[in-house]
């Protein structure tokens, strides 16, 4: 039994997708299973299937907003954001994250 997942980064102080945002996939021991970068849609194309267990993901968000010229202090009050989450079953799970450089929300999107 195996789980799709997807993912979609939204910049919300510049209304875009966030776009090279750098991202790891990791399982609950903290081995990475995959390391990608965010499209132009602000998505991760190439997510694993997954079988039910708990992960996390880690958005590398201050050398994005960094890249975007974005004045952060030193240091950043957000520099990565984890998100842990769990698969129960088979089916589609997206996590998606709006984030600003000083805030985020994320929930189970469809």
């Amino acid at each position: 039994m195996m789980a799709s997942l997807s993912t979609h980064v939204l910049d919300t102080s510049h209304g875009c997708p966030a776009a090279g945002v750098a991202l790891r996939l990791m399982d609950g021991d903290g081995t990475v299973l995959f390391a990608g970068v965010t499209d132009a849609d602000g998505r991760c194309p190439g997510l694993p299937a997954l079988a039910p267990g708990r992960y996390r993901l880690a958005f590398a968000v201050a050398p994005y907003f960094a890249g975007r010229g974005v004045d952060l202090p030193d240091p950043p009050f957000l520099d990565s954001i984890t998100l842990d989450f769990g698969i129960a079953d088979a089916g589609h799970y997206h996590v998606p994250l709006l984030v600003s450089p000083y805030g985020y929300s994320t929930y189970r999107g469809s």
